[in-house]
């Protein structure tokens, strides 16, 4: 292995290990309450985050969380359930009904933890009256091949499901109620982070609609319908379920970027934090950050180039793919391949990492890929055109063809996308 892979896949390493639960929730562990101490939660990352609770938690505790398939943690008191992400299935149908469940027998003496991650809209997806559950799944899959920002996506989600969009929280209106949250989303909006289970939801029926219409979604009949009845709206800031709730953030995006930029830095390498909240598609990403790289070897960037050393360039944030052909490959996977093709053309000593730092790129079996100044000719030596399957969504396949996967299982936690080049100097 490249000792300049090795560095970007320990960068990488690095900066989702800083979000795990396990080094960040000890100091947010709450006193003990007069009544009962239960902990709900959802997302990739909740199972981790309620083991590490009960390993920090001091006292009686039960509790209820719902996870991605493969992402359970052990645990003594909190029962882990399963269900699908990204296209929700009826396990998380019966995962909500369990929680609400909980919920509704606490009362103002119990204390409610809330363990929040990436993943949660999908993993608490349970369709208000008025859409079954198969119109669900079907807006669902239309959401995600729009291209559409998960900002716009959850707004959707929120007015279409009876736990998301603070209507949680509403299961339990007079038990103090607190939410930890590891964020995936830019901006860490509360609202948008897991579609704002718990927190009061400034969006509108109306806002769902004109979404549906921008992005041209082929929605359910019922789902239109729905977001057209009032009675559907929800809770606003002003609505008294609120009044005893409260929202922390025990980990973001942000905090990774600086941890893989500290590590780099120690050893002794120059780095360059681009963006730490980018967004849009993914491949006009990538031309903004080839046309970086660019401008920094011909001398018109502030950036000085490398010259005696490699200079690091790393970026946050999250990119989408509109969805054109009926390839694999997720959004840090096509992110790479367009890299690849754009770099290509410069010759440039450049390598470069794109990972989603759940450990999942899209729907394959990988977090992302990487690629070094020669893997454009390395793919035509294999006869693959590497054109065509950016056209047909196909990066994975790529990839995998070159042997340039990163895989590294679930890292049980999410805090949204991480890239990094290196730069070398032209000799």
């Amino acid at each position: 292995m490249s000792e300049y892979i090795k560095l970007l896949k320990d960068s990488f390493t690095i900066a989702y290990e800083a979000a795990r639960a396990q080094h960040v929730i000890k100091d947010f562990i709450p006193q003990k309450p007069k009544g009962r101490l239960i902990v709900i939660g959802a997302g990739k990352a909740s199972a981790d985050m309620a083991s590490a609770f009960e390993q920090h938690y001091h006292g009686a505790l039960e509790g209820i969380i719902v996870t991605r398939y493969g992402h359970s943690k052990p645990t003594k008191h909190i029962d882990i359930l399963e269900a699908s992400h990204p296209i929700p299935d009826k396990a998380g149908v019966r995962a909500v009904e369990k929680i609400t469940s909980l919920l509704q027998s606490a009362t103002d003496k119990d204390h409610i933890i809330c363990l929040i991650s990436g993943g949660g809209s999908a993993l608490l997806s349970a369709p208000i009256d008025g859409i079954n559950f198969k119109e669900l799944q079907s807006l669902n899959r239309e959401l995600l091949k729009s291209g559409a920002p998960i900002q716009d996506i959850n707004v959707i989600r929120k007015h279409v499901n009876k736990a998301l969009g603070g209507k949680l929280a509403s299961y339990a209106p007079n038990t103090p109620f607190d939410t930890l949250a590891i964020s995936d989303v830019t901006g860490d909006d509360p609202s948008i982070i897991a579609s704002g289970a718990t927190v009061p939801d400034p969006s509108t029926l109306s806002d769902a609609l004109t979404i549906i219409k921008k992005h041209n979604i082929n929605a359910p009949s019922a789902v239109i319908d729905a977001l057209k009845n009032s009675k559907n709206e929800t809770p606003k800031p002003n609505n008294t379920i609120f009044k005893n709730k409260s929202y922390q953030l025990i980990a973001t995006p942000i905090k990774s970027l600086n941890a893989a930029q500290s590590f780099f830095e120690s050893e002794g390498l120059d780095v360059e934090l681009l963006d730490s909240e980018m967004q849009g598609d993914t491949n006009e990403c990538a031309a903004k950050h080839t046309k970086i790289i660019c401008s920094i070897y011909n001398g018109s960037s502030k950036i000085t180039a490398p010259k005696d050393k490699p200079l690091i360039l790393i970026s946050g944030g999250e990119t989408t793919v509109k969805i054109k052909g009926d390839g694999l490959g997720g959004p840090n996977t096509q992110f790479m391949l367009q890299a690849a093709l754009l770099l290509d053309k410069h010759n440039l000593p450049v390598y470069g990492i794109a990972c989603d730092t759940d450990g999942t790129d899209g729907t394959g079996d990988n977090a992302g890929a990487f690629i070094t100044p020669e893997t454009i000719r390395s793919a035509q030596k294999q006869n693959l055109d590497a054109e065509e399957y950016l056209n047909n969504n196909d990066a994975y396949h790529f990839f995998k063809s070159i042997d340039a996967l990163i895989k590294t299982g679930p890292t049980y936690t999410n805090v949204n996308d991480y890239r990094a080049f290196i730069l070398l100097p032209q000799s």
